[in-house]
């Protein structure tokens, strides 16, 4: 990224981040009239700010990039630029109440840096509830920001549709590794594409997109079927690099400590990992994936390493570029491609 680019993607995150204080008073001062829920309110806001911020907030960033890139000057007057800021936090929200809930089901330890929302002292499962409004604040902030626009609807069941997509993923990622049960054949390639295709690459990629596209009257089913065909191979792209950061990250960079392992993942790097065993090989990866003992964690990483994966990796991250390239090339013909290659370069050789 060049000096200019870089200082414009510092100031647009400086004026994203600066929005967050109202969207909290957005949140929690209507409760304000309603003294007995002051306590649930004041809760709300301690959530909010725990849990929105601290991410590298690129689903919200992109809904604002990619809505000044395809509005209209006469489309971008203070108050459509204000719904593009709360869309984005909509979508940081949703990304919030998705974590939440995932870090309880994974018993994960840290997130961003910090202990995980449910690992406070005092939260507890009591964050199951938590998880819930965030997800309700989302609709109430589409309303306020856009309930009298003509494209409030398609924004309602853009945000619908994809909580469902990403839940089915989730429950696909839930039976494909069940704590306890480590079964290596239920990995397949097949099952790993279609737990990424749901669980992350709808919310993460396209869902910011398409908000902008609807928001700057791109309704088409043609569009949005193209910008869907990009944005989910760099879904699949930006997970498998999540895999392999959960391994051989750095969680000082990553801000979290990776527990794929341990928590018997469909990841990219197992599956990878099967195709290239030997059955000897098979057998110390049976007796140890899934295992909490660091020992056993530690014997699945040395086999990582003598089969090559990072080396795999990077040959991955080489083809799936170019193929990304290709697929811009092919059906970024009406959308500017500046888009699709702006978010590009924010995930490749990213080392969180």
């Amino acid at each position: 990224m060049s000096g200019n680019g870089a200082a414009a993607a510092a100031a647009e995150r400086e004026e994203f981040m600066a929005f967050f204080p109202q969207i909290v008073r957005d949140l929690t001062e209507g409760g304000l009239g309603h003294p007995e829920v002051g306590d649930a309110v004041a809760r709300l806001k301690e959530v909010l700010e725990y849990n929105a911020p601290g991410g590298k907030c690129n689903r919200g960033l992109t809904v604002l990039a990619a809505f000044r890139e395809l509005a209209t000057p006469a489309q971008q007057d203070p108050e459509s630029l204000r719904c593009a800021l709360a869309v984005g936090w909509c979508i940081e929200l949703f990304q919030a109440f998705f974590l939440v809930a995932d870090d309880i089901m994974d018993a994960s330890l840290t997130r961003r840096g910090q202990p995980c929302w449910y690992k406070k002292e005092g939260v507890g499962l009591d964050a199951i509830n938590d998880a819930f409004l965030l997800e309700s604040s989302v609709y109430r902030l589409l309303k306020k920001y856009c309930g009298e626009r003509p494209y409030y609807l398609h924004l309602l069941e853009l945000f619908l549709q994809t909580a469902y997509q990403t839940e089915l993923g989730q429950m696909l990622d839930l039976l494909t590794a069940p704590i306890s049960q480590v079964d290596l054949n239920r990995f397949s390639e097949q099952r790993y594409k279609a737990i990424v295709k749901y669980k992350t690459a709808f919310y993460s990629f396209y869902l910011p997109v398409a908000a902008a596209m609807y928001m700057t009257g791109i309704e088409s089913k043609e569009e949005h079927d193209n910008a869907k065909a990009i944005l989910l191979e760099m879904g699949e792209f930006f997970q498998i690099q999540d895999d392999y950061l959960d391994c051989f990250g750095d969680p000082a960079l990553t801000g979290k400590v990776g527990t794929d392992i341990q928590d018997n993942k469909c990841s990219w790097l197992v599956v990878e990992c099967l195709r290239r065993v030997t059955p000897e090989q098979r057998r110390v990866l049976e007796e140890n994936y899934g295992r909490k003992e660091p020992e056993k964690v530690a014997k699945v990483k040395q086999l990582y390493e003598t089969l090559g994966m990072r080396a795999a990796f990077q040959e991955y991250e080489e083809s799936s570029y170019r193929r990304l390239q290709d697929l811009i090339a092919k059906h970024a013909n009406q959308l500017p491609r500046e888009i699709f290659l702006g978010l590009a370069h924010k995930i490749y050789k990213r080392q969180k």
